[in-house]
């Protein structure tokens, strides 16, 4: 986990020069305050040169400031334990786990807008918080779904470019294909090219950032639709907020599974940006790569097994339980289960976390989420067992959230690309869709300082 400690001391550095009356104003980036505005655009035209100015005023102030000593031992772990990285959106501690803007998954949960049918909150609603600094009303809520959906509108190119590849092609090797067919349409590209002031630069990358988002879930549902429904795609609902419509775009509709959706897409909207793929979306856009390049260079970052692809060693391992020892398994077959793994050199997979240090609050939520809605499911009950019977073993915190949803989706009829030997599409997708919140908030609702010096400075407006 690249740099996920490293945001400590900026953040300490951030709080001093937020206390000083000078700043008291400009710190409405980091509040928590409702808005009345129904624009999302507007309220950053607003904040975007005050979040500008107050970086001015943090590296005039404080530039010579030291953050800590290098070793080489930081230097060959892959710069770990290193302030390299300053990202306002969220922070990962080790034992509350992920907060974002400030507000645990608990409090999101309570205070984030909720779809008129359900309980849990809506994506768009935690995109306004990381971007604005703000919880958003439901009104407002209500307008960026509409935007979103507005923006959703795929061209027959895109589906032409995947079409191209094989069916049997690796799924992100097709996501990202579309995602670069995508890069034809971007606003920032064409603006850098017209000669836009670079004060302004956050306007296109904006409406890119926007339409990514929007398209990103077609996509991802066409190219679950292409590998496993024999390329039956189903078409956007305009009418279903953000998590709805995609459940229904891969072709489920029951309201539990489109709750599942929305709990998901949002409990994984950003988990700090020393992680592979978000790192790469900073660092590819430090060059002014536009989104959708960089966007592309992340998911490539996601799909390697040291990142992406580690989620899904879990369902693997419970797999090969369910095969070798049956669904019914008893507490005590599963500890010797277990103790087989680790004596064979081997690691549980979901344990252990280069932060967390306990239970992970994103699979707290889900685990009542199943109880609520599958208490009885065999496969839950056997990752309810894992909870168990596993920490006392290995001496490490529960982290897995996945076996959950992998139960949740099975019980509602999506079982093929979590349960299939090869890279799982939805599991993708919805990392994908997580990320895609990563990129916007790398270009406007955060800094990334591990990029070039000239990138940087040139895009921030401080040189």
């Amino acid at each position: 986990m690249v740099f996920f400690r490293s945001v400590s001391a900026l953040s300490r550095l951030r709080s001093r020069v937020g206390q000083q009356s000078s700043l008291s104003n400009s710190v409405r980036w980091l509040q928590m305050q409702s808005s009345t505005d129904l624009d999302l655009k507007s309220q950053l035209q607003e904040l975007i040169p005050e979040q500008q100015d107050r970086l001015k005023k943090l590296k005039s102030e404080h530039g010579k400031v030291q953050l800590g000593n290098i070793t080489v031992d930081m230097v060959i772990g892959g710069m770990r334990g290193m302030t390299g990285l300053l990202w306002e959106t969220s922070l990962l501690d080790a034992d509350e786990g992920i907060r974002f803007r400030g507000l645990s998954i608990p409090e999101c949960q309570k205070v984030l807008p909720a779809a008129p049918s359900g309980a849990e909150p809506l994506p768009e609603g935690l995109l306004w918080l990381l971007l604005t600094g703000k919880v958003p009303s439901k009104e407002q809520v209500e307008a960026l779904s509409k935007d979103l959906a507005s923006r959703a509108a795929v061209p027959d190119y895109v589906y032409n470019a995947i079409d191209a590849l094989p069916s049997t092609a690796h799924p992100m090797t097709q996501f990202a294909s579309g995602v670069m067919a995508l890069q034809v349409q971007s606003e920032f590209q064409k603006a850098y090219e017209s000669g836009i002031h670079k004060s302004k630069f956050w306007e296109p990358t904006y409406e890119d950032c926007l339409n990514l988002i929007a398209r990103v879930p077609v996509v991802a549902a066409y190219v679950y639709r292409r590998m496993y429904k024999n390329g039956d795609s189903i078409p956007s609902d305009k009418s279903l907020d953000y998590g709805a419509n995609f459940s229904h775009m891969l072709g489920f509709d029951d309201e539990k599974m489109k709750e599942l959706m929305r709990l998901y897409i949002t409990i994984h909207s950003d988990h700090e940006g020393g992680n592979v793929s978000a790192h790469t979306g900073h660092l590819v856009g430090s060059a002014l790569s536009d989104p959708y390049l960089s966007f592309a260079a992340a998911l490539n970052g996601l799909a390697g097994p040291l990142h992406g692809l580690a989620n899904q060693e879990v369902l693997l391992w419970i797999k090969s339980v369910v095969e070798e020892c049956g669904e019914n398994i008893t507490k005590e077959q599963l500890k010797e289960y277990v103790w087989k793994t680790l004596n064979s050199g081997k690691v549980v997979p979901g344990y252990g976390h280069g932060v967390l240090r306990k239970t992970d609050p994103r699979y707290v939520c889900q685990r009542e989420f199943a109880l609520k809605h599958l208490p009885d499911d065999p496969l839950f009950q056997l990752v309810s067992k894992l909870y168990k019977v596993v920490p006392p073993c290995s001496h490490r915190a529960w982290k897995g959230e996945e076996p959950v949803a992998k139960c949740r989706c099975s019980q509602w009829g999506l079982a093929e690309p979590l349960w299939s030997n090869r890279s799982k599409v939805l599991h993708r997708a919805l990392w994908c869709l997580k990320e895609s919140w990563h990129l916007l908030t790398a270009y406007m609702g955060s800094s990334s300082w591990t990029c070039t010096r000239e990138a940087q400075e040139c895009y921030h407006g401080l040189a």
